[in-house]
């Protein structure tokens, strides 16, 4: 088995201190704990067998390729759904893993920017009841015509109905039919106030969407397959809150990405916990582009996308 998502604070502390070589009080400044709790933590480890690590592989094999992850590509922290354990489907096990993942993140008075998607919502959907009163759940982008279950709307009013918590939806669809229509509905009090406080939350929790032919978007109707290819063959890598990044992570410079009703990727960047979670092969393109881009601190992914990633940044260390 691999660490609990709530004991992985040990592990982490454990591998900076024996692997890094850190003191104890660099440890605690990283972790932004108590340099008592970081001796704690030590104490732990060394209970439960995690300072041998170097000789417990079958052990800790996932626990230290996220702790590799989180140095190879600088995240601040990285949980590892194993696919190699009899009897256990990680496709129902990765959002019972996010949502434990979440509930350790949020803290009481918290501000929670959530976005939408099949991913969102399946955590949603498993998230254990929690009385969090004084949190809020705030819609990262518009809503989506589409009757699907995983629309923004509904990932944040059930996402906030489990954290007793207010939920904050933007009254606006996702994408306008033109950038003029867009632009005015953006300059709405409401509508204004409601994207420019995105920068004051304390955490995200999204996922990042593909760009092929039956992708979300064009399931939903935001764009044609025809248009959805189009703006590959110009650059678009993935779909971060409803919009189009390219390979980098940056905002696509294209008329649907005016249209949108959604975040500023910078007020994104400025919460300080971008949890997303991302399981499907298909996304790890898209997933590079958003970890490049600066949207991603906290990863919930498989062991076989973490190994991908892992391989990709240092073959991308060794050409730079």
């Amino acid at each position: 088995m691999p660490i609990r998502p709530a004991d992985q604070i040990i592990h982490k502390a454990a591998w900076l201190y024996y692997t890094h070589g850190m003191r104890q009080d660099e440890v605690a400044k990283h972790l932004d704990i108590s340099r008592a709790s970081v001796a704690m933590y030590l104490r732990k480890a060394r209970d439960n067998g995690i300072v041998t690590i170097s000789t417990s592989s079958q052990l800790f094999t996932d626990d230290v390729l996220a702790r590799e992850l989180e140095d190879a590509i600088g995240l601040k922290a990285v949980w590892i759904v194993p696919e190699n354990r009899q009897a256990v489907d990680p496709t129902s096990e990765m959002p019972v893993v996010a949502a434990a993942v979440f509930l350790e993140l949020v803290k009481k008075g918290d501000r929670v920017g959530v976005a939408w998607g099949r991913t969102v919502y399946h955590i949603a959907d498993v998230m254990p009841y929690a009385d969090l009163q004084d949190v809020a759940v705030v819609q990262l982008c518009g809503n989506l015509g589409a009757p699907y279950s995983y629309r923004p709307d509904q990932c944040i009013t059930e996402i906030a109905r489990r954290l007793n918590a207010e939920g904050i939806n933007i009254h606006a669809p996702l994408v306008l039919s033109s950038e003029r229509l867009a632009d005015e509905l953006r300059a709405e009090p409401v509508i204004l106030e409601q994207l420019a406080s995105i920068s004051d939350c304390q955490l995200a929790l999204y996922s990042v969407g593909g760009i092929e032919d039956d992708s979300h978007l064009v399931k939903c109707g935001a764009l044609t397959a025809a248009e959805m290819h189009a703006l590959g063959e110009a650059g678009a890598a993935g779909v971060i809150a409803g919009q189009l990044i390219d390979a980098n992570g940056h905002l696509m410079d294209c008329t649907y990405n005016r249209r949108c009703i959604s975040a500023d990727l910078s007020s994104i960047r400025a919460i300080p916990k971008r949890m997303m979670v991302v399981q499907e092969e298909n996304k790890f393109e898209p997933l590079v582009a958003a970890i490049k881009g600066g949207l991603v601190s906290h990863l919930v992914v498989t062991t076989s996308m973490a190994q991908k990633l892992l391989a990709r940044w240092a073959t991308e260390a060794k050409i730079s």
